[in-house]
């Protein structure tokens, strides 16, 4: 069976250049007229393969900077693709939002575990601005605050598509209008539980936190996304 190749040559050209750079302490990266020469393509043909790596964030473009090796992030792939798949259907945030509850579940108690009472006063500083502003009037959406919450629970791992993965939940979160949501029964029930989970966890009681954790990602399914 031929083996088929996810990259044109042009393509893996260029990203293989890229990678041989990023391994060099302090290499930099010429200008397109010699990476032309040094790739052997023309220079509107790497124009449009840069475009990809900058799509990618692999790469960053600056006046006076030129080209830019940027450290490994999974986002900027995800989120591009996932704009275009909401963009089609929102069915496809469902899924997606299956895929991100499925993660924060299977990493959880190994990141409520390894929390410290810094990160844990981090997180009670979220629930206590969030509460404020579901108090004033007229009332602010915490969407700002219920990002933080999540991913500092899990920024812990410092696993690149982990955190990729779960960004782009939030990033898309927004992308699919959630957001804006204000019915406030919901929103005081949401960080009800933000605070008994955090309760549960300063106590040592990771399983209750974890029960706790499900019972709120269901809450999203009594919203819809009509």
């Amino acid at each position: 069976m031929v083996k088929q190749s996810i990259l044109s040559d042009k393509q893996r050209g260029l990203l293989d250049y890229l990678i041989e750079k990023a391994r060099l302490p302090k290499s930099e990266i010429p200008t397109i007229q010699h990476l032309s020469s040094d790739l052997g393509i023309s220079t509107a043909c790497l124009r449009e393969q840069m475009e990809l790596a900058k799509n990618l964030g692999i790469i960053a473009t600056q006046p006076r900077k030129g080209i830019e090796i940027r450290e490994y992030q999974f986002k900027p792939a995800v989120e591009k693709s996932l704009y275009y798949a909401i963009g089609l259907d929102k069915k496809y945030f469902h899924q997606f939002s299956e895929l991100r509850n499925h993660l924060e579940k299977a990493f959880f108690v190994e990141s409520a575990e390894a929390l410290t009472e810094e990160n844990i006063d981090e997180l009670m500083g979220f629930v206590r601005k969030a509460q404020s502003k579901l108090s004033s009037f007229p009332i602010q959406i915490p969407h700002q605050e219920h990002r933080d919450y999540h991913l500092s629970i899990y920024k812990i791992h410092n696993n690149t598509f982990l955190l990729g993965i779960l960004e782009s939940y939030w990033d898309m979160y927004e992308q699919a209008g959630l957001d804006t949501y204000n019915d406030l029964s919901y929103l005081v029930n949401v960080w009800n539980y933000h605070h008994s989970i955090l309760e549960k966890i300063k106590n040592k009681d990771f399983e209750g936190a974890f029960s706790l954790l499900i019972a709120h990602m269901e809450l999203i399914d009594e919203r819809g996304l009509s």
